[in-house]
């Protein structure tokens, strides 16, 4: 078993299987099986979409051809829907066309059959990696949105200046406030936003302009009244 499957199985990971060929389905889901993995395995894409996902890491072991919708349509109806889950192809009728435009889809592997039982347990171990790893940066992503959301209209104008490497006296001037006031605007943000350094405050609102979904706009308004 790889060691990039052991960091997975940690997050609750779970391969789904979804092949019409009930021989094939029972051949993929015992050899994940006995490496230990949690499978799910279905007969057709309706049931793997209608079935309930769990918080963990997960990736799809999908056959190219399907009674009904081909793989690579579901492929495409999964990205069209924006699930991420990683894809791994099985084929028993693979050419290349097929292969690359799977593999651009975003497909992780293409494995034609027969394959080595240890290629396919690679691939989903790879899969599964992947899918942490995605499932990591969105959390962390969320976490410097939801303190970016804790900021108040005023921090979060101080830090939108303070990033673009204004002094807190030039701060102070814009916002028509005293430099003493932008200091202790400066230190709530930076300890709200939990940034060890000024550098790493600044990537930060680089990772929130990059991912703008649900934070407060970073500008400035002169103060009104004192």
């Amino acid at each position: 078993m790889s060691n990039l499957f052991c960091k997975s199985q940690d997050n609750d990971s779970t391969v789904f299987v979804v092949d019409d060929d009930a021989s094939i389905r029972y051949a993929v889901s015992n050899l994940l099986r006995s490496a230990g993995m949690h499978v799910v395995a279905f007969s057709t894409p309706a049931e793997f979409v209608n079935h309930p996902k769990s918080g963990g890491a997960s990736c799809l072991v999908l056959d190219v051809r399907l009674h009904g919708v081909s793989g690579l349509d579901f492929q495409r109806q999964l990205v069209e829907s924006n699930e991420k889950i990683p894809i791994i192809f099985i084929s028993g009728y693979a050419d290349i066309e097929m292969s690359v435009m799977a593999m651009k889809a975003g497909a992780v592997d293409f494995l034609a059959k027969p394959f080595r039982d240890q290629n396919l347990l690679d691939a989903v171990s790879v899969a599964l990696q992947t899918d942490l790893k995605r499932r990591e940066v969105e959390r962390q992503i969320l976490n410097l949105h939801t303190n970016y959301q804790s900021l108040t209209v005023r921090e979060a104008q101080v830090m939108a200046l303070a990033v673009k490497g204004l002094m807190n006296k030039q701060i102070a001037s814009q916002m028509n406030l005293s430099e003493v006031t932008i200091k202790g605007y400066r230190s709530r943000v930076m300890k709200k936003m939990h940034a060890k350094s000024f550098a790493e405050l600044v990537r930060m609102a680089v990772a929130i302009s990059e991912n703008r979904a649900c934070v407060k706009p970073m500008t400035y308004m002169p103060r009104r009244s004192p």
